[in-house]
């Protein structure tokens, strides 16, 4: 486990904030890495896997959660929504016991900490993801580059097998972290 897998995270959402403000007006339709989603849809994305983490980490299960967070979470002021969500989701896993807690999701109940682990490789990669499309700057904090590909590479061929993830991308041997994180995960940097 990372050593501090709930500051990580919450450094993740505020990284992501950031680039979710620097979204412009004219850019949320933009299409993304994320081929079925626009930027738009992507941070919806975003926001209702936020809003997952309060009653999945509660004990919830995913039936019990149900449609909830179905549909249009942003509404007019789409960066207020992912405030709301981000702040739930980061009290979530900072509450003690959090991270050794059960969590039914839906691949199997897991320790809280291994939900935290992808919640943190989504709202990372999906920044990326919201940078790259709308033109901002895609470079990651290596911090977090470390602990995302520290959770994914040993479960890379696991997470292609999925299907939530693009086609790994070839890249040489001395490309940097983030470059092979973006390839394990379908992305081309």
């Amino acid at each position: 486990m990372v050593e501090d897998l709930p500051e990580l995270h919450t450094q993740a959402l505020e990284h992501t904030r950031a680039l979710i403000a620097g979204i412009g007006d004219q850019r949320w339709h933009d299409p993304t890495p994320c081929t079925e989603w626009d930027v738009r849809q992507l941070v919806n994305h975003i926001v209702a896997e936020n809003l997952w983490v309060r009653p999945l980490v509660d004990g919830q299960t995913i039936e019990e959660v149900g449609s909830r967070f179905d549909g249009d979470q942003l509404g007019d002021d789409p960066l207020g929504a992912y405030d709301r969500s981000a702040a739930e989701a980061a009290a979530a896993f900072r509450e003690p016991g959090a991270m050794e807690r059960p969590v039914a999701v839906s691949y199997g109940p897991v320790p809280g900490a291994v939900f935290a682990g992808h919640r943190l490789v989504d709202v990372v990669v999906h920044g990326w993801d919201v940078a790259r499309a709308t033109g901002q700057d895609t470079r990651i904090d290596p911090r977090l580059v470390e602990a995302c590909y520290a959770d994914v590479e040993p479960q890379a061929d696991a997470l292609a097998a999925s299907g939530y993830f693009g086609t790994r991308v070839p890249v040489p041997d001395d490309a940097d972290l983030q470059t092979k994180l973006l390839a394990l995960l379908g992305r081309r940097a």
